[in-house]
């Protein structure tokens, strides 16, 4: 039996016993360490063109040895799990830093390092585990970035696929036990994430658990790009996760709820890495280990949690009073849920037995409007898209769309459209179905 299968039947079996804690910030203790331009280059980058300063994934080439001091804090705090140093380890990310061609080393090597630190800690009854993690980079597939043209994207689903597959495999080669997509706030590019590392696991021969881990950005309860908990959920649960979580944007208090919600729809292990509160005045977090471990603690008691760990402003001081906090307390026990139809779109949608039938709206249809078709043949969207509101205000439950129709460049059209549609909330809301004799 290779070490990477003893360690994660080791996984399993006491996910089953007690709640696993995950590391802290990597970013705030990075920050301790009051880093220079020259620090970032070392003598490998000293002539690179482009600002290296704020790299922290590139430390893991030019400043190994600070990765290694961190990483044992963790673990000497009582951390189960660690995270690789990788989270803006993609093409799309490191293209700020002219650094795209380096990032299959960047995700090895922060995989190797983290790697070599929990060996280092493993004892013969307690081995600690490399989470590799493949952050949400810099850009959404799901809105534009130019509020003149609401329907463009500077960033694709393929292009994303393709990045985070080569992340995925060189973390795996670098030793990882678990592949952690982290910090989601635009379900579109978790989903590239996710087929990538399904593309990874078929090349590399083998696969590892994968961890998801989504962020509500603000009080409103939602994703940045507008979905809610449960919608979330919906959209990632095709993954047959081995954990779904939050992270990331608030504080534990004001993740609480969300992290209710969350654990009532799942049916897989829940985790929660909040920030150390919000950011006050000064750009700092203000909650201390012992108020963290207080919320970890009710986290536990109120089984919400089968992993607890910190994200922005937690050190291993936060990491160590959770360990404390929860030890002792028994972890969630998923519930299995009734094998319903669960969609999404912006919010959740769940078909039962009881619903009876569903309100599909067929108007945004070019072969069954005719209304519609000329709309889309003569570009007027626009006059389109209220098509689509008018629907959804009328009770559909999810809007059909189609456009398979011989003088219309279809593919175009139907990217077009809906794209419009993800960035209209009152249309978004509810499922799209996807109508088409073309596969592409």
């Amino acid at each position: 039996m290779s070490r990477r299968k003893e360690r994660l039947e080791w996984l399993h079996r006491t996910a089953q016993e007690r709640i696993l804690v995950l590391d802290g910030s990597w970013g705030v203790m990075i920050q301790d360490y009051e880093l220079t331009e020259k620090d970032f280059r070392g003598e490998r980058f000293a002539n690179h063109s482009d600002d290296l300063k704020g790299n922290n994934d590139l430390l893991v080439l030019t400043k190994p040895d600070i990765i290694r001091e961190i990483g044992h804090a963790y673990l000497d705090a009582g951390a189960d799990i660690i995270e690789t140093n990788s989270f803006n380890s993609t093409t799309i990310s490191q293209a700020d830093y002219g650094l795209q061609d380096s990032v299959v080393e960047m995700n090895e090597t922060a995989a190797r390092l983290a790697r070599e630190i929990c060996d280092a800690a493993t004892t013969p009854d307690r081995p600690r585990l490399v989470a590799g993690v493949l952050g949400p980079t810099n850009r959404t597939a799901s809105l534009s970035p130019d509020v003149n043209d609401p329907s463009y994207r500077n960033v694709g689903y393929d292009a994303l696929r393709e990045t985070y597959r080569e992340a995925a495999l060189a973390l795996m080669r670098g030793g990882a036990d678990i592949l952690m997509i982290e910090t989601i706030f635009d379900v579109l590019n978790a989903k590239a994430a996710i087929y990538a590392i399904e593309e990874a696991f078929e090349q590399a021969g083998e696969k590892v658990p994968v961890w998801i881990s989504g962020t509500i950005t603000d009080l409103s309860g939602r994703t940045l790009t507008g979905q809610t908990v449960e919608a979330f959920w919906h959209s990632m649960r095709h993954a047959a996760p081995f954990a779904i979580g939050l992270n990331c944007a608030l504080g534990p208090k004001e993740l609480r709820p969300y992290l209710a919600d969350l654990a009532h729809a799942s049916d897989v292990l829940v985790s929660a890495h909040p920030n150390a509160g919000l950011p006050n005045a000064f750009g700092g977090y203000d909650e201390t280990p012992e108020s963290m471990a207080a919320y970890a603690k009710e986290f536990a008691q109120s089984g919400l949690v089968n992993i607890v760990g910190g994200c922005c402003g937690t050190k291993p001081a936060h990491i160590r009073a959770i360990v404390e906090a929860v030890s002792g307390i028994a972890p969630r026990r998923p519930q299995e849920k009734p094998r319903h139809l669960r969609l999404s779109g912006l919010e959740p949608f769940t078909l039962t037995p009881e619903t009876n039938f569903v309100n599909v709206g067929e108007r945004t249809n070019v072969t069954g409007s005719a209304r519609f078709r000329k709309l889309i043949k003569n570009d007027d969207f626009e006059s389109a898209l209220e098509v689509a509101k008018q629907q959804v205000e009328s009770g559909a439950q999810i809007i059909d769309v189609n456009m398979d129709e011989g003088l219309l460049d279809s593919e175009a059209a139907m990217t077009r459209f809906l794209n419009l549609i993800a960035v209209e909330p009152d249309i978004a809301r509810v499922p799209v179905m996807i109508d088409s004799s073309k596969w592409s």
